[in-house]
């Protein structure tokens, strides 16, 4: 039976706790993926840890778990940052957006995701499917820095090349490289 886009995006959350900046690419993976184009420069592709913070700072997201460095971001929290990004894409602005959040329950935020993301969880699905019969995971290596490597299963929003590089840019520039 196949699973429904909810389910899908549920599947998600076992890529939590995050940190600001996985928060970020994890939502910007999926966002990009399902092919919502941008309508203005604030809805760029990346959200950045900055954005994140701003937005729990502005009351679009909530608190995360502890903080400062220690700070854990969760599944709401994604589902928060995957609506923002969509209704921007959308030409909403930050206050129509704040006013939306104020007004929309946990389950109706889900359901609104995952029908925004159901193309690109789809065919997450239909390549999760195709590789079934294989038990091994499929990994994508990036090398980092000397004695530093990134490893990233296929099936993860993050194995995108626009986000392995912005990855691999943002550890090298944490390491000083």
């Amino acid at each position: 039976m196949a699973e429904s886009p909810v389910q899908l995006l549920r599947a998600h959350a076992r890529h939590a706790p995050w940190n600001a900046r996985g928060l970020a690419a994890h939502a910007a993976a999926l966002v990009d993926s399902a092919g919502v184009k941008p309508t203005n420069a604030s809805a760029r592709a990346m959200p950045s840890a900055r954005a994140v913070r701003f937005y729990v700072a502005n009351g679009l997201l909530d608190r995360p778990e502890g903080a400062g460095t220690a700070a854990t971001y969760g599944y709401r929290h994604l589902l928060q940052l995957l609506s923002i990004k969509i209704r921007q894409r959308e030409g909403q602005t930050l206050e129509a957006i704040k006013a939306e959040m104020r007004e929309t329950t946990g389950d109706a935020l889900e359901r609104r995701v995952a029908a925004s993301l159901a193309p690109a969880l789809s065919l997450q699905m239909d390549a999760s499917a195709s590789r079934a019969g294989n038990p091994v995971a499929s990994w994508r290596r990036v090398i980092v820095a000397e004695g530093v490597e990134l490893h990233v299963r296929e099936d993860s929003p993050a194995a995108e090349d626009d986000t392995l590089v912005s990855l691999r840019d943002m550890l090298r520039r944490s390491l000083g490289q």
